[in-house]
């Protein structure tokens, strides 16, 4: 068991690749989806990357893992002869910036929100699984930052880069692609399964549960989502994703107000009416729980 919680969260965060085997990543294959108008989503180990194909070249968001990088490329080869361009970073964790350093040595620009750049020039640590990720070398770094928005005209469409504050980190940011109806969250949505929010570096449930929420009014029955992890998805799976949110706040806020410990509240077992729907992904239920349970308990 402790071994398969290992290779789960080496795969997850992406924080060395020793701590993963190069064999494994031999092994992990590249899947192509179709989402539309030249944009595709591709799945491999790792946080979902999209890809923005045209006469402009290739536009790509989020990178995985360093030693996945030319399966990606060739992957993206198979579905555009033009060169990739630009590379938007969601947020700063390895299992999307792993690649950073062989793109950007390659002239690839990298663009991110001012935090990205912040958190990834500096040592970090994150707590939940007692990981340090050592500061990124200079080709790894974006060369583009800002602060709130970004808009990108490329490949004849208008795609918008909103920073949103304090969700799953303090640098996420979501893509909208305006005249396609498609949105990347990053990983402020995983679709099917509890998410880790990472409150050592700015992320909180209550800034996931907002996020969501503005997401979902820039969505319709119509708009696919490109999430941060899981199978492509539409407004209702994110909807679903959002109340459970809410629901696991609502479950978890009174165990707070008492003051019981997280292992009091554990015992409690308060997500147990969620756990068949939402606890088969990356983290137990009980460890989700510990990710979250201190910023209820602060902010009770």
């Amino acid at each position: 068991m402790l071994r398969f919680i290992t290779l789960c969260l080496s795969l997850f965060l992406g924080l060395t690749v020793l701590s993963y085997g190069q064999n494994k990543y031999d092994k992990v294959e590249i899947k192509t989806i179709p989402v539309g108008d030249g944009i595709y989503m591709l799945q491999g180990a790792g946080g979902n990357i999209g890809i923005s194909t045209g006469e402009d070249g290739v536009l790509m968001i989020d990178d995985q893992f360093s030693p996945l990088t030319q399966k990606i490329l060739d992957a993206i080869a198979k579905i555009s002869d033009k060169p990739v361009k630009f590379l938007i970073n969601t947020h700063w964790h390895g299992d999307h910036t792993g690649g950073n350093e062989n793109l950007g040595k390659m002239g690839v620009v990298i663009v991110a929100h001012d935090n990205v750049y912040r958190r990834m020039s500096k040592d970090q640590v994150i707590k939940a699984f007692n990981m340090k990720s050592p500061p990124a070398p200079k080709a790894a770094l974006p060369v583009i930052t800002f602060n709130d928005q970004v808009n990108f005209h490329f490949n004849a469409m208008e795609i918008h880069v909103h920073h949103i504050k304090n969700a799953h980190t303090d640098g996420d940011s979501i893509l909208i692609f305006k005249d396609r109806n498609i949105i990347h969250t990053g990983d402020i949505f995983f679709n099917g399964f509890y998410p880790f929010i990472d409150s050592r570096t700015g992320g909180s449930i209550y800034g996931m549960i907002k996020a969501t929420a503005i997401i979902l009014k820039h969505s319709d029955d119509k708009t696919k989502i490109i999430p941060g992890h899981g199978p492509l998805a539409n407004k209702q799976d994110l909807q679903n994703f959002h109340d459970m949110l809410v629901q696991v706040v609502e479950a978890v806020t009174p165990l707070a107000q008492k003051g019981l410990s997280l292992e009091e509240a554990t015992k409690q077992d308060p997500l147990k009416d969620l756990n068949a729907k939402w606890g088969g992904g990356f983290f137990s239920p009980e460890k989700f729980l510990g990710t979250i349970y201190q910023t209820i308990l602060d902010h009770k």
